[in-house]
Parts: C-alpha cells; sequence; structure tokens
C-alpha cells in the first residue's frame, strides 16, 4: 500500500507531502490545479522518462519519493534473492531529477531504471486516460487473458519458455546444414589447411616473446662486443685503467694508515672496490669472448618471428587466440567430416524440440481459451453494472503458423453495446465513454487476480455522466475492498465514495505559482462537492444535495 508521497521542486510544486490511507482516496481540483503534475510526479518515481524542464524554475533539482508498506511474499522473495534491505515491509521508491544526472534509490540504495520498474510494477499499477487507447490494441487482449489466467497456466508457460529456448537454439543449428555438397567440401578443404598450417608451425607458449628477445640480442651483437671492448679497455687494458689506478689507491691508503689509524677503514674500501672491479673485468672478458656473431642463428630467429606476425595476422593477436582458432577450425572440421550423422541428429532433436512447443502452444491455447469464456461471462456482469443496456462479449482466437515463447495465440476482442448490434472489434464498437467503463470493467475483474496493492486511475470519468458517473463510483468501491485505490476524478459522484478526500488547487505567493495538495475533512469535503455540483455560485441547495450524496455514499455497501 502507497502510504506517503513526497514531491519537491516538480514544476509547479514547491514542496508538499500526502499521507495516503486504506480504502478510496480521492483527489480533486479545478482544472489546470496541477493533477496531471501530481501523477507525473508519481510516473516519475516509478521508473518514467523525465524531462530537465520538469525542474521547477530557480531550482537546482527535483526530488520525488513514494513509502509503500507491503506484506507480499513475492516482493520480499525479489528482495532477498537481490540482496536489497526490506525492513519490516517498508519499500522507499526516491528518485533525485538534475540539469546532468537523474538517480533511482530504492530504500536508500542506488539501482537501475530497470530494476526501479521491476519493483513499482509489483507494488503499483497506474492507468491513465492514454491506458483506455490500449484497449484497442489486440496485443493488450492476449496479455489480459494471460493475467486473468496467470495462477492456472503459470506452470505451462514457464515450460513453453524452457522448450521454445531449446526449439530455437536446434532451429539456429538446423541452418548450418543448409550449405550444398559443393560449398560444404570448400569449407572442409580450408578447414584442413588452417589447421595443418597452424599445426606445422607448432608454436610453443611464450616463443614469440623469447625469439624478440634473442633477436635483438642477435641483430645487435657486433655493437655489443664493440661496447664491451670499450668498457674491458676503460677498466683492466688502457694506459691509465680503472683496475690499476684503484690497486695504487689502495697501496698510498695503506701506507699511510700506519700515521693514522682513521685511514684505515679508506684502505678497506678501496680494497673491495678493488675486487669489484677486477670481477667486472673478468665478466666482461668473458662475456666479449662468448659473444660470437651467428649468422644462421639470426637467419633462423627472422624467419620464425616473420611466420609468427603473419599467422598472427590471419589467425590471432596472440599465440594463444591462434591454438583457439586451431581448436575451433578442427571442431568444425569434424563436423563437417560427420556431416550426414549430425544433421540427422539435428533434424531428429529439432523434430523433437517443435513437437513439445506445438504440444504446449495447444495447452495453453486451451487454458486461454477457458480463461477467456470465464473473464468474457465476469466483463459482460461488469460492463451490465456499468449502466451497458445490453453487452456481448467475445474473444476471438487464430492460430499462427510460427511459434514465440508467449505461443501462437493471435486474440481479439468482439463486443456489441446495444440490442441488435452484431459482434465487432471493439476498436470499431467503443466510444471514449465506454472505452473507460470497459476499462473498468477489465480492471474490477482483475484486480481479484493481481497481487499489486495499489491502484491509481486517473481521470477514469472520461466521457460519462449521471447513472452511469454512480455506477463507475460504486465499482471503484468494490474494487476497494481488496486494494487501495488512489482516484482523480471531475465527477462529484466519484469523489463522495471518498474515504480520504484531497484536494489540490493551484495559488500565487509573491511572485510564484505553486500547486499544494490538502486533506478535507468531513466539511470540507462536502463544500469540496458542492463545488463540483454547483459550479461558479455554491448555493444552500448544492450544499445540502452534497452533504446527501456524502450521506448515501457512506451508506453504500459494495
Amino acid at each position: 500500500m502507497l502510504m506517503n508521497l513526497h514531491v519537491k521542486n516538480l514544476a509547479l510544486i514547491e514542496e508538499t507531502e500526502v499521507e495516503f490511507t486504506d480504502g478510496l482516496n480521492i483527489l480533486t481540483g479545478e482544472t489546470g490545479a496541477g493533477k496531471s503534475i501530481l501523477i507525473g510526479s508519481i510516473n516519475l518515481a516509478l521508473g518514467q522518462k523525465v524531462s530537465k524542464d520538469m525542474i521547477r524554475n530557480g531550482a537546482d533539482s527535483a526530488l520525488v519519493e513514494l513509502v509503500f508498506e507491503t506484506k507480499d511474499d513475492d516482493i520480499k522473495k525479489y528482495f532477498e534473492e537481490h540482496e536489497m534491505d526490506f525492513a519490516d515491509g517498508q519499500i522507499i521508491l526516491s528518485r533525485k531529477i538534475t540539469n546532468t544526472k537523474n538517480i533511482a534509490k530504492v530504500n536508500g540504495e542506488t539501482v537501475s531504471l530497470s530494476v526501479l520498474k521491476e519493483i513499482s510494477g509489483m507494488l503499483l499499477e497506474l492507468h491513465g486516460q492514454h491506458d483506455n487507447e490500449s484497449l484497442l490494441k489486440t496485443s493488450m487482449h492476449l496479455k489480459m487473458i494471460d493475467d486473468y489466467g496467470k495462477d492456472e497456466m503459470k506452470a505451462c508457460r514457464e515450460q513453453l519458455s524452457s522448450a521454445y529456448k531449446i526449439y530455437q537454439e536446434c532451429k539456429k543449428k538446423m541452418q548450418e546444414f543448409s550449405a550444398d555438397e559443393e560449398e560444404r567440401l570448400r569449407e572442409i578443404s580450408f578447414l584442413e589447411f588452417e589447421v595443418r598450417e597452424i599445426e606445422e608451425a607448432a608454436f610453443t607458449p611464450g616463443e614469440d616473446e623469447e625469439l624478440e628477445e634473442e633477436y635483438r640480442m642477435l641483430s645487435n651483437s657486433e655493437k655489443i662486443a664493440a661496447g664491451l671492448s670499450q668498457v674491458y679497455e676503460w677498466l683492466d687494458e688502457g694506459e691509465h685503467n680503472i683496475c690499476d689506478l684503484i690497486g695504487r689507491c689502495v697501496k698510498n691508503l695503506s701506507e699511510l694508515s700506519g700515521f693514522d689509524g682513521r685511514i684505515s677503514s679508506f684502505c678497506d674500501s678501496a680494497s673491495d672496490i678493488e675486487a669489484l672491479c677486477s670481477d667486472l673485468a673478468r665478466e666482461v672478458a668473458g662475456l666479449r669472448q662468448d659473444l660470437v656473431f651467428d649468422g644462421e642463428r639470426t637467419q633462423f630467429v627472422e624467419k620464425r618471428l616473420d611466420l609468427i606476425n603473419r599467422m598472427k595476422l590471419k589467425y590471432g593477436r596472440t599465440l594463444q587466440e591462434i591454438e583457439e582458432h586451431r581448436r575451433q577450425a578442427a571442431e568444425k572440421l569434424e563436423f563437417y567430416r560427420n556431416f550426414e550423422e549430425e544433421k540427422e541428429k539435428t533434424e531428429q532433436e529439432f523434430e523433437k524440440a517443435e513437437k513439445q512447443v506445438a504440444a504446449l502452444c495447444d495447452k495453453l491455447h486451451n487454458y486461454r481459451k477457458d480463461a477467456a469464456s470465464e473473464m468474457g461471462q465476469k466483463i459482460v456482469e461488469a460492463l451490465q453494472g456499468l449502466n451497458f443496456l445490453e453487452v456481448k462479449f467475445e474473444t476471438e482466437f487464430q492460430r499462427t503458423e510460427s511459434y514465440s515463447v508467449n505461443g501462437n495465440d493471435e486474440v481479439q476482442f468482439l463486443i456489441s453495446t446495444n440490442p441488435g448490434e452484431v459482434l465487432k472489434p471493439l476498436s470499431k464498437v467503443a466510444s471514449g465513454g465506454e472505452l473507460s467503463r470497459i476499462m473498468l470493467g477489465f480492471k474490477t475483474i482483475l484486480a481479484g487476480k493481481d497481487r499489486v496493492e495499489t491502484m491509481i486511475f486517473d481521470e477514469i470519468d472520461t466521457g460519462i455522466s449521471g447513472r452511469t458517473a454512480q455506477l463507475v463510483a460504486e465499482k471503484l468501491r468494490r474494487i476497494c475492498h481488496c486494494r487501495q485505490v488512489i482516484c482523480i476524478t471531475h465527477l462529484p459522484q466519484i469523489a463522495a465514495m471518498a474515504d480520504s478526500h484531497f484536494r489540490i488547487e493551484k495559488s500565487v505567493e509573491g511572485e510564484k505559482t505553486v500547486t499544494n495538495m490538502t486533506v478535507l475533512n468531513e466539511e470540507q469535503s462536502v463544500e469540496e462537492l458542492a463545488r463540483m455540483l454547483g459550479g461558479a455560485e455554491i448555493t444552500e441547495a448544492v450544499l445540502e444535495n452534497a452533504g446527501e450524496m456524502k450521506r448515501m455514499a457512506k451508506e453504500y455497501v459494495g
């Protein structure tokens, strides 16, 4: 149930907070007072696309927050599976909008819009004027039938979803057998060449890196040898080589240490340096002698690296990717070599999958026909209760040749709303006012099937008045037995049924236009009904009429 709505800096709303109650919550107000803004704010919190223009002039950001309370086990399970906080069954949905970004949160945790929509869809259903138009789309007709019979057909739909996935995989695999014999032989020849070329190359892991390092050494061997000769000359061959100079230092320091004990430590350090220089000179001389230019090895390394680079251009950026290409090519080659056996096996798998999908589609079709028949009877009853004099309703089924995850049914609703009229598609019969009542009829019978605890109706009263309006009001009252209902209306007959009545009004404060929402007490609710009844002038008779309407609504038990 929706407990609280908080809106800040959205369009004409500076800041407002509303506490909703059980039962029927009615919102009324003059045209242009901001009722659509309020519904828009709820839509934003439910994940609808948002325009930066919605931020109130002078504000940096806008905020919408909805607070729900629920004990629904499915919702609790969803939160547990997604490791989200579900403390005491309270769920807070919020959306903050700035000029650069918008942030959606659930119980203080930032979430994607898809998650926000998924969660909000389990908590609340919003029915606006445009939803009446959706009744004209035959795709919605199938959805309504499935929504009505979902508990009975749930297992069948789940089985169909799994079977259809296998069917699609088999169908895709079947396409691999569409090649003719000549094309298959060409593919075998090509794959054999690729596999043989990679296998004959016989690369070892890391070989490319090792060869590149070796090639750098081989291609620069003359330069390395010349450099080492120069270093050795400086160390131990030249007229003033380092080893001789350090040796002299050691000799002098040794003689001087007899005169000053502090020089002994200098002598020790110099001796260590002399030993290090001698070792370095020997190692440089040894490496210089070992370094012989090997033209044959250099040529081999060059050719090997050329081969590696060519293969990388053809089969992958690394030796690992080349090996993976060989593995996949070998698997495909094996497939083509056993083409007929694989084809026969796949055809059997496809036939089996298709039969399973067809059987489940038939089973789902029968469930749908039963659900549509039962729903049709209830729709007739509901519409008769909404002031249709004589109504007939049927569902027309057609089977498609192709399958989908939803089966192979196409349906459309047929209706006749006047005596003597033949059944026709809904889109060719219903007027705007009739669509509103027909949609309400559907909502009434689906309310008992749907687990959503809150339903919002935005101007469900479009195109109706008088006795019909009273019947619509009674129908909304009956929905409240199992759901919280929030309804925006212009009709006093509906407003009179309110358990909680809110007035939306626009006013000017200083130089700003603001929209506010006020909860009405009993007396104020009667005055609002009088305004809706009487227009510009509210007389005592109008007030009395409004009071009587309120009293009769209290006595009504739907």
